[in-house]
Protein backbone atom coordinates (compact mmCIF):
# COMPACT_ATOMS: atom_id res chain seq x y z
CA UNK A 1 0.00 0.00 0.00
CA UNK A 2 1.53 3.25 -1.09
CA UNK A 3 2.22 6.08 1.85
CA UNK A 4 0.15 8.54 1.56
CA UNK A 5 1.82 12.43 1.03
CA UNK A 6 2.05 14.51 4.23
CA UNK A 7 -0.59 17.31 3.48
CA UNK A 8 1.29 21.07 2.63
CA UNK A 9 0.76 22.47 7.30
CA UNK A 10 2.25 19.10 7.95
CA UNK A 11 5.65 19.34 6.15
CA UNK A 12 5.89 23.03 7.14
CA UNK A 13 5.48 22.29 10.60
CA UNK A 14 7.86 19.33 10.25
CA UNK A 15 10.56 22.12 8.59
CA UNK A 16 9.71 24.45 11.42
CA UNK A 17 10.51 21.81 14.41
CA UNK A 18 13.47 20.46 12.13
CA UNK A 19 15.39 24.16 13.30
CA UNK A 20 13.78 24.75 16.11
CA UNK A 21 15.99 24.11 19.41
CA UNK A 22 14.21 23.35 22.27
CA UNK A 23 17.19 23.89 24.40
CA UNK A 24 17.86 27.06 23.55
CA UNK A 25 14.19 28.41 23.99
CA UNK A 26 14.21 27.17 27.60
CA UNK A 27 17.12 28.71 28.19
CA UNK A 28 15.60 32.05 26.97
CA UNK A 29 12.67 31.51 29.24
CA UNK A 30 14.31 30.37 32.11
CA UNK A 31 13.17 26.87 31.82
CA UNK A 32 16.52 24.93 31.84
CA UNK A 33 17.26 24.20 35.16
CA UNK A 34 15.57 24.13 38.86
CA UNK A 35 14.22 20.56 37.64
CA UNK A 36 16.09 18.37 40.30
CA UNK A 37 14.82 17.35 43.39
CA UNK A 38 17.14 16.18 46.33
CA UNK A 39 17.42 12.40 47.22
CA UNK A 40 14.87 11.81 50.01
CA UNK A 41 16.20 11.82 53.48
CA UNK A 42 14.07 11.01 56.03
CA UNK A 43 13.68 12.13 59.97
CA UNK A 44 13.97 8.64 61.87
CA UNK A 45 11.37 7.44 64.49
CA UNK A 46 11.19 4.78 66.92
CA UNK A 47 12.10 1.13 65.54
CA UNK A 48 8.46 0.09 66.94
CA UNK A 49 7.49 3.33 64.47
CA UNK A 50 9.73 2.12 61.27
CA UNK A 51 8.53 -1.95 62.11
CA UNK A 52 5.29 -1.33 61.94
CA UNK A 53 4.89 1.04 59.36
CA UNK A 54 7.51 -0.35 56.73
CA UNK A 55 8.95 3.42 56.45
CA UNK A 56 12.29 5.41 58.43
CA UNK A 57 10.05 7.97 59.74
CA UNK A 58 9.10 11.68 58.73
CA UNK A 59 9.60 12.08 54.86
CA UNK A 60 11.44 15.57 54.70
CA UNK A 61 10.44 18.42 52.43
CA UNK A 62 6.66 16.60 52.47
CA UNK A 63 3.73 17.30 54.27
CA UNK A 64 2.55 14.81 56.89
CA UNK A 65 -0.38 14.21 58.44
CA UNK A 66 -1.21 12.31 61.84
CA UNK A 67 -5.08 11.76 62.99
CA UNK A 68 -6.95 10.06 64.59
CA UNK A 69 -8.67 9.95 67.72
CA UNK A 70 -8.18 11.88 71.22
CA UNK A 71 -4.97 9.97 73.14
CA UNK A 72 -4.08 7.13 70.60
CA UNK A 73 -0.32 8.42 69.74
CA UNK A 74 -0.40 11.44 67.49
CA UNK A 75 1.60 13.73 69.93
CA UNK A 76 4.18 10.38 70.84
CA UNK A 77 4.69 10.20 66.92
CA UNK A 78 5.17 13.99 66.69
CA UNK A 79 7.66 14.26 69.82
CA UNK A 80 9.50 11.37 68.32
CA UNK A 81 9.57 13.52 64.98
CA UNK A 82 11.22 16.67 67.08
CA UNK A 83 13.37 14.56 69.24
CA UNK A 84 15.37 12.65 66.49
CA UNK A 85 15.33 16.71 64.39
CA UNK A 86 17.30 18.27 67.11
CA UNK A 87 19.56 15.11 67.69
CA UNK A 88 20.44 15.80 63.41
CA UNK A 89 20.53 19.43 63.58
CA UNK A 90 17.32 20.15 62.04
CA UNK A 91 15.35 23.08 64.24
CA UNK A 92 11.84 22.04 65.41
CA UNK A 93 9.42 24.54 64.90
CA UNK A 94 6.72 23.68 67.93
CA UNK A 95 3.18 25.56 67.31
CA UNK A 96 0.33 24.38 69.48
CA UNK A 97 -2.95 26.06 69.10
CA UNK A 98 -4.64 23.26 71.17
CA UNK A 99 -2.79 24.16 74.06
CA UNK A 100 -2.56 20.16 75.57
CA UNK A 101 1.35 20.66 75.31
CA UNK A 102 3.30 19.43 78.60
CA UNK A 103 6.93 20.42 78.82
CA UNK A 104 7.90 17.48 81.58
CA UNK A 105 6.05 15.05 78.76
CA UNK A 106 8.28 16.54 75.67
CA UNK A 107 11.61 16.28 77.95
CA UNK A 108 10.49 12.72 79.01
CA UNK A 109 10.28 11.74 75.44
CA UNK A 110 13.89 13.26 75.20
CA UNK A 111 13.58 16.79 73.76
CA UNK A 112 16.29 18.65 74.83
CA UNK A 113 14.75 21.39 76.88
CA UNK A 114 16.62 24.02 79.31
CA UNK A 115 14.68 25.02 82.40
CA UNK A 116 14.81 28.13 83.27
CA UNK A 117 14.55 28.97 87.22
CA UNK A 118 13.87 32.18 89.19
CA UNK A 119 16.52 32.61 91.32
CA UNK A 120 14.89 33.92 94.13
CA UNK A 121 11.73 31.21 94.32
CA UNK A 122 12.96 28.62 93.05
CA UNK A 123 10.52 28.51 90.59
CA UNK A 124 10.52 27.19 86.92
CA UNK A 125 9.51 30.81 84.66
CA UNK A 126 10.43 28.89 81.20
CA UNK A 127 12.26 27.02 79.01
CA UNK A 128 14.59 27.13 76.50
CA UNK A 129 16.60 25.33 73.89
CA UNK A 130 17.32 24.75 70.19
CA UNK A 131 13.73 24.63 69.40
CA UNK A 132 11.54 27.69 68.53
CA UNK A 133 7.83 27.25 70.24
CA UNK A 134 4.59 29.42 69.90
CA UNK A 135 1.01 28.47 70.76
CA UNK A 136 -2.40 30.84 71.60
CA UNK A 137 -0.58 33.99 72.91
CA UNK A 138 0.32 34.46 69.70
CA UNK A 139 -1.55 32.67 67.44
CA UNK A 140 -5.41 33.35 67.26
CA UNK A 141 -6.55 32.32 63.84
CA UNK A 142 -5.40 29.90 60.60
CA UNK A 143 -4.40 32.58 59.04
CA UNK A 144 -1.89 33.46 62.02
CA UNK A 145 -0.44 30.23 61.93
CA UNK A 146 0.27 30.67 58.06
CA UNK A 147 1.75 34.20 58.37
CA UNK A 148 3.77 32.76 61.39
CA UNK A 149 5.68 29.62 59.02
CA UNK A 150 5.67 31.74 56.16
CA UNK A 151 7.85 34.97 58.17
CA UNK A 152 10.11 32.21 59.57
CA UNK A 153 10.57 30.58 56.04
CA UNK A 154 11.36 33.91 54.97
CA UNK A 155 13.91 34.54 57.71
CA UNK A 156 15.48 31.10 56.57
CA UNK A 157 15.62 32.44 52.84
CA UNK A 158 17.34 35.71 54.41
CA UNK A 159 20.32 33.88 56.08
CA UNK A 160 19.02 34.75 59.71
CA UNK A 161 17.72 31.02 60.34
CA UNK A 162 20.51 28.57 58.91
CA UNK A 163 19.12 25.14 59.47
CA UNK A 164 16.59 22.69 58.12
CA UNK A 165 12.96 23.34 59.70
CA UNK A 166 10.52 20.76 60.79
CA UNK A 167 7.25 22.67 61.80
CA UNK A 168 5.36 20.52 64.14
CA UNK A 169 1.54 21.72 64.12
CA UNK A 170 -0.75 20.52 67.03
CA UNK A 171 -3.40 20.73 65.75
CA UNK A 172 -5.47 21.30 62.44
CA UNK A 173 -8.86 21.70 63.35
CA UNK A 174 -8.24 23.53 67.26
CA UNK A 175 -8.39 27.12 65.97
CA UNK A 176 -11.03 29.09 63.99
CA UNK A 177 -9.82 31.35 60.98
CA UNK A 178 -10.11 34.88 60.96
CA UNK A 179 -13.64 35.85 59.24
CA UNK A 180 -14.83 33.24 62.48
CA UNK A 181 -13.31 35.25 64.76
CA UNK A 182 -14.41 38.47 63.82
CA UNK A 183 -18.03 37.38 63.11
CA UNK A 184 -17.92 35.25 66.89
CA UNK A 185 -19.68 32.17 65.08
CA UNK A 186 -17.25 29.15 64.34
CA UNK A 187 -17.91 28.02 60.84
CA UNK A 188 -16.44 24.57 59.62
CA UNK A 189 -16.62 26.33 55.64
CA UNK A 190 -15.14 29.26 56.59
CA UNK A 191 -12.99 27.78 58.53
CA UNK A 192 -12.15 24.94 55.70
CA UNK A 193 -11.69 27.95 53.01
CA UNK A 194 -9.25 29.42 54.98
CA UNK A 195 -6.78 26.07 55.04
CA UNK A 196 -7.39 26.14 51.73
CA UNK A 197 -6.24 29.79 50.60
CA UNK A 198 -3.10 30.03 53.54
CA UNK A 199 -2.29 26.70 53.72
CA UNK A 200 -2.89 24.31 50.12
CA UNK A 201 -2.34 27.75 47.84
CA UNK A 202 0.66 28.83 50.16
CA UNK A 203 2.35 27.73 53.02
CA UNK A 204 2.44 23.64 51.37
CA UNK A 205 3.83 25.14 48.46
CA UNK A 206 6.98 26.63 50.24
CA UNK A 207 6.99 23.59 51.62
CA UNK A 208 7.43 21.11 49.22
CA UNK A 209 9.48 23.28 46.73
CA UNK A 210 12.30 22.94 49.12
CA UNK A 211 13.08 19.61 48.34
CA UNK A 212 14.21 21.01 44.82
CA UNK A 213 18.35 20.81 44.88
CA UNK A 214 18.07 24.80 44.12
CA UNK A 215 16.99 25.18 47.42
CA UNK A 216 19.46 25.24 50.25
CA UNK A 217 17.09 24.35 53.04
CA UNK A 218 14.75 21.74 53.66
CA UNK A 219 11.55 22.13 55.53
CA UNK A 220 8.94 19.59 56.68
CA UNK A 221 5.53 20.39 57.74
CA UNK A 222 4.22 17.30 60.01
CA UNK A 223 0.38 18.35 61.25
CA UNK A 224 -2.02 16.35 63.79
CA UNK A 225 -5.14 16.75 62.15
CA UNK A 226 -8.44 16.36 64.58
CA UNK A 227 -11.07 13.72 63.44
CA UNK A 228 -15.14 13.16 63.82
CA UNK A 229 -17.37 10.48 62.65
CA UNK A 230 -19.46 10.91 59.96
CA UNK A 231 -23.11 8.95 59.46
CA UNK A 232 -23.63 6.25 56.95
CA UNK A 233 -24.84 7.74 54.27
CA UNK A 234 -27.05 4.62 53.64
CA UNK A 235 -28.37 1.59 56.09
CA UNK A 236 -26.39 -0.57 54.91
CA UNK A 237 -23.32 2.22 54.63
CA UNK A 238 -20.53 2.37 56.85
CA UNK A 239 -18.98 5.27 59.09
CA UNK A 240 -15.91 7.36 57.88
CA UNK A 241 -13.67 9.27 59.19
CA UNK A 242 -13.19 12.96 58.17
CA UNK A 243 -10.85 15.44 59.03
CA UNK A 244 -11.81 18.70 60.99
CA UNK A 245 -10.74 21.94 58.69
CA UNK A 246 -11.52 20.41 55.16
CA UNK A 247 -9.48 17.92 52.84
CA UNK A 248 -7.05 20.56 51.18
CA UNK A 249 -4.32 19.66 54.10
CA UNK A 250 -5.41 15.86 52.66
CA UNK A 251 -5.03 16.20 49.40
CA UNK A 252 -1.44 18.26 49.74
CA UNK A 253 0.35 15.50 52.30
CA UNK A 254 1.98 12.83 50.81
CA UNK A 255 2.04 11.01 54.20
CA UNK A 256 -1.00 10.11 56.24
CA UNK A 257 -0.91 8.07 59.09
CA UNK A 258 -4.51 7.00 60.85
CA UNK A 259 -4.17 5.92 64.64
CA UNK A 260 -6.51 4.18 66.11
CA UNK A 261 -10.26 2.89 64.82
CA UNK A 262 -13.06 4.72 63.04
CA UNK A 263 -15.88 4.89 65.64
CA UNK A 264 -13.59 4.31 68.63
CA UNK A 265 -10.35 5.38 69.78
CA UNK A 266 -9.29 1.54 69.61
CA UNK A 267 -6.99 1.54 72.35
CA UNK A 268 -6.14 -1.03 75.50
CA UNK A 269 -4.67 0.15 78.09
CA UNK A 270 -1.77 -1.62 79.57
CA UNK A 271 -1.52 -1.35 83.73
CA UNK A 272 1.32 -2.49 86.20
CA UNK A 273 -1.15 -3.36 89.23
CA UNK A 274 0.31 -4.11 93.10
CA UNK A 275 -2.08 -4.64 96.44
CA UNK A 276 -4.81 -3.04 94.68
CA UNK A 277 -3.12 0.42 92.94
CA UNK A 278 -3.32 0.19 89.33
CA UNK A 279 -0.46 2.60 87.16
CA UNK A 280 -1.56 2.83 83.42
CA UNK A 281 1.70 3.33 82.00
CA UNK A 282 1.06 2.25 78.30
CA UNK A 283 -1.34 1.77 75.75
CA UNK A 284 -1.83 -0.47 72.69
CA UNK A 285 -3.01 0.98 69.68
CA UNK A 286 -3.97 0.28 65.85
CA UNK A 287 -1.82 1.59 63.31
CA UNK A 288 -1.87 2.27 59.52
CA UNK A 289 -0.70 4.52 56.75
CA UNK A 290 -3.13 5.66 54.86
CA UNK A 291 -1.49 7.64 52.11
CA UNK A 292 2.00 7.60 51.05
CA UNK A 293 3.33 8.87 47.73
CA UNK A 294 6.84 8.41 49.26
CA UNK A 295 7.49 4.96 48.00
CA UNK A 296 3.49 3.85 47.76
CA UNK A 297 3.95 1.37 50.83
CA UNK A 298 1.08 1.46 53.26
CA UNK A 299 0.86 -0.78 56.36
CA UNK A 300 -1.46 -1.71 59.49
CA UNK A 301 -0.75 -2.98 62.93
CA UNK A 302 -0.75 -1.86 66.21
CA UNK A 303 2.15 -0.67 68.43
CA UNK A 304 2.18 0.13 71.91
CA UNK A 305 2.78 3.83 73.01
CA UNK A 306 4.13 5.26 76.38
CA UNK A 307 5.38 8.15 78.14
CA UNK A 308 9.20 7.54 76.97
CA UNK A 309 8.03 6.74 73.03
CA UNK A 310 6.62 3.51 70.89
CA UNK A 311 7.68 0.12 71.56
CA UNK A 312 6.71 -2.94 69.59
CA UNK A 313 3.91 -4.99 70.60
CA UNK A 314 5.74 -8.08 71.69
CA UNK A 315 6.04 -9.42 75.33
CA UNK A 316 9.94 -9.09 74.88
CA UNK A 317 9.37 -5.31 73.87
CA UNK A 318 7.32 -4.94 77.08
CA UNK A 319 9.59 -6.30 79.82
CA UNK A 320 12.72 -4.57 78.18
CA UNK A 321 10.64 -1.62 78.91
CA UNK A 322 9.67 -2.91 82.68
CA UNK A 323 13.44 -3.34 83.15
CA UNK A 324 14.21 -0.41 81.66
CA UNK A 325 12.40 1.72 83.97
CA UNK A 326 12.57 -0.98 87.06
CA UNK A 327 13.61 1.87 89.21
CA UNK A 328 11.03 4.46 88.25
CA UNK A 329 8.33 2.00 88.30
CA UNK A 330 9.56 0.69 92.09
CA UNK A 331 9.49 4.54 93.01
CA UNK A 332 5.47 4.34 92.23
CA UNK A 333 4.26 1.11 92.65
CA UNK A 334 5.98 0.81 96.28
CA UNK A 335 8.17 -2.26 95.63
CA UNK A 336 9.80 -4.09 92.41
CA UNK A 337 7.31 -7.13 92.27
CA UNK A 338 4.58 -6.29 90.83
CA UNK A 339 1.53 -7.85 87.59
CA UNK A 340 1.46 -6.44 84.42
CA UNK A 341 -2.15 -6.48 83.13
CA UNK A 342 -4.11 -5.66 79.83
CA UNK A 343 -7.68 -4.22 79.54
CA UNK A 344 -10.17 -4.89 77.02
CA UNK A 345 -10.08 -2.37 73.73
CA UNK A 346 -11.99 0.50 74.09
CA UNK A 347 -14.76 0.05 71.84
CA UNK A 348 -16.99 2.26 72.61
CA UNK A 349 -18.83 4.32 70.11
CA UNK A 350 -18.15 8.43 69.42
CA UNK A 351 -20.56 10.31 68.13
CA UNK A 352 -21.55 10.31 64.87
CA UNK A 353 -22.75 13.10 62.37
CA UNK A 354 -23.73 14.33 59.32
CA UNK A 355 -21.23 17.12 58.84
CA UNK A 356 -18.23 18.54 61.01
CA UNK A 357 -19.21 19.77 64.68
Amino acid sequence: MAKSKKSLSEAVSSEIKSKFDLGKFKQKKGLAGNVKFKEQQWIPLSDAYQDILSVPGIPMGHIVLLRGHSDTGKTTALLEAAVSAQKRGILPVIIVTEMKWNWEHAMQMGLEVDTEIDEETGEVVGYSGNFIYVDRETLNTIEDVAAFIMDIIDEQSNGNLPYDLLFLWDSIGSIPCDLSVRSNKNNNEWNAGAMSTQFANNVNQKIVLSRKESSKFTNTLVCINKVWAMKPESPMGQPKLMNKGGYSMWYDATFVVTFGNIMSAGTSKIKAIKDGKQVEFAKRVNVQVEKNHINGVTTRGRIIMTPHGFIKDTPTALNNYKKARAQEWSDIMGGSTFNIVEEEHDLTDISTYTQEP
